[in-house]
């Protein structure tokens, strides 16, 4: 499919109002090692790691941001992690088929708590898949990520649902073994990337579709900068990504940086913690 390049308009940055599903780390562990971030050696601290979520809702609802939370499960550690239950677009949403058996439960509360909270079309996945892991919604295009934990045919399966054009990238580093990690959006139909992340046609592709796009160093992905949340204007944003951070700035919009060091222990930050549900 061709998708014409859209670029950033030169108006002044707005904020939308968004509604999204959180999960409170009440369980969070880091007992087993299913992306290079994780070391079970090291461990993680919940009692931390739930200060630092709070902190996090606390900044989505000050933005003026509805927040809904789905209640953890006992023995599901990596349940925080919201944007890997779904994918959720014009109401309807793609469920989650996960690569890993320490997961695979999550996928079903997740769809449980869809359908149980106002959303009547809820698929469940014939491939694997790990919702906005691997899916970035923007105005008119889904961006896809493959290449570690969803796969091609699920890029299909969720264009044929959601009636929505899907972009495929193939990532290649495995310490970016989402799209989430690698890229975020950042409204008005443009991103903010780490290009090391993807293989050369993919770099291709996002330099034709986002001529405008912030491209971020590899310091501030390697603390997982990228793994951001953009309204429009605000941009939630892990806080030692400094580099990225100034170059918002310069382009208009308005981070406000997180601590979020405890749950990067599992391969998380904010966009990880955070399901976007779009009506």
């Amino acid at each position: 499919m061709s998708v014409m390049p859209v670029m950033e308009p030169s108006t002044a940055r707005t904020a939308l109002r968004r509604h999204f599903l959180m999960c409170r780390p009440e369980h969070f562990a880091v007992t087993y090692a299913i992306n290079p971030w994780m070391d079970p050696a090291r461990g993680a601290d919940a009692g931390k790691a739930v200060e630092q979520w709070e902190a996090l809702r606390a900044a989505y609802l000050a933005l003026g941001h509805e927040v809904s939370l789905i209640d953890p499960i006992e023995g599901l550690p990596d349940m925080v992690f919201a944007a890997n239950g779904a994918l959720v677009v014009g109401g309807r949403a793609y469920g989650a088929r996960f690569t890993h058996a320490e997961r695979q439960a999550e996928g079903p509360a997740y769809a449980a708590w869809l359908k149980e909270n106002g959303f009547a079309e809820v698929l469940e996945p014939q491939h694997t898949n790990e919702g906005e892991g691997d899916f970035l919604t923007l105005d008119h295009v889904i961006l896809a990520g493959t290449g570690f934990r969803t796969d091609l045919a699920a890029h299909q399966e969720a264009q044929e649902f959601l009636g929505r054009p899907v972009v495929t990238l193939r990532l290649v580093d495995p310490r970016f073994y989402h799209l989430d990690t690698a890229l975020f959006p950042l409204g008005g139909g443009n991103v903010a990337y780490f290009p090391g992340a993807f293989s050369s046609g993919s770099r291709a592709v996002l330099e034709r579709l986002f001529p405008e796009a912030i491209l971020a160093s590899e310091a501030d992905a390697a603390v997982l900068g990228l793994n951001a949340v953009c309204d429009g204007r605000n941009v939630v944003i892990n806080a030692e990504a400094t580099e990225l951070i100034g170059t918002l700035k310069d382009r208009g919009y308005e981070p406000l940086p997180v601590d979020l060091s405890e749950l990067r222990k599992a391969g998380g930050g904010p966009k990880c913690c955070t399901l976007e549900l779009r009506a």
